[in-house]
């Protein structure tokens, strides 16, 4: 699990964050296991009621506009959730050309740096590595 403010935040930030992951999981049109697995995890660190839950996981089948997404958003839950856009947009091995375009405009409307994606991506992909390490490892041990 990540270190994370997000359960911090007011709930109707945290409530945006998720719509705004509701909607990458549809970006290119397809839901693998692996970002499936990353929205649920994401969505539990949001700590959102049971009624928002089922609102958001409605949103997985007809999610709501990016701008609606973005709306809610304040400076904190956004780069949040720019970050976990990353990770979703990552998790099937490869972020296409719709994604990479969603995450720039995501970033252009946080005001973020020009290079906040390829940031985000580079730290993803070390990530990625560190944990393979780490299933390497308990390979090893066996």
């Amino acid at each position: 699990m990540l270190p994370d403010t997000l359960h911090k935040l007011p709930q109707a930030e945290r409530f945006a964050y998720a719509k705004l992951l509701a909607f990458m999981t549809r970006v290119d049109d397809e839901l693998t296991i692996d970002e499936m697995a990353m929205f649920e995890q994401r969505l539990g660190t949001a700590l959102l009621s049971p009624n928002q839950r089922k609102e958001i996981r409605a949103a997985l089948k007809s999610p709501p506009s990016l701008r609606e997404c973005l709306e809610g958003l304040g400076p904190e839950a956004g780069r949040l959730a720019l970050r976990d856009s990353v990770l979703m947009a990552a998790a099937d091995g490869n972020v296409d050309d719709d994604e990479r375009a969603t995450l720039d405009e995501i970033a252009v409307h946080l005001g973020l740096r020009h290079d906040a994606v390829d940031q985000l991506l580079a730290w993803t992909e070390r990530g990625f590595a560190w944990m393979n390490e780490g299933f390497a490892l308990l390979n090893e041990l066996a």
